[in-house]
């Protein structure tokens, strides 16, 4: 999967995000994904590749950075808290993980009373793991 496709997966995969929305507070060259104002996920090619950046557990990130040289540090972010992810070998099922997993890192940093959806059971796959 290119560079382009992953942006496009990771776009559709954030719009049926619940209370997720489309913002461009950098200009039209960055897409910010937020939920309840925070952001979860931006998309941009600012640097001539397409590129997905994500929020990501730093003992996750550590894992995935290893396992993928399509994954490397969060690009402009905090590099122990954020990933971006590259064209190449990700597969369709890892890179709706990634984004539903940032989603939920976000909500979860949220008051209860904000939170569109539960992040202890959203999007989790009963007795799957990576």
């Amino acid at each position: 999967m290119d560079g382009a496709e992953v942006q496009r997966l990771a776009a559709a995969c954030a719009e049926g995000l619940p209370g997720s929305g489309l913002e461009h507070p950098f200009g039209p060259e960055w897409d910010v994904h937020k939920v309840r104002g925070k952001v979860f996920m931006l998309v941009t090619e600012v640097t001539g590749e397409p590129m997905v950046i994500l929020k990501s557990a730093p003992e996750e990130s550590a894992v995935l950075r290893e396992q993928y040289a399509e994954i490397t540090p969060g690009y402009h972010m905090n590099k122990k808290h954020w990933i971006t992810l590259h064209g190449g070998a990700l597969d369709r099922g890892l890179v709706e993980e990634l984004v539903t997993e940032s989603y939920r890192l976000v909500v979860e940093g949220l008051p209860k009373a904000r939170r569109p959806a539960d992040p202890a059971t959203y999007g989790r796959r009963t007795g799957a793991g990576r």
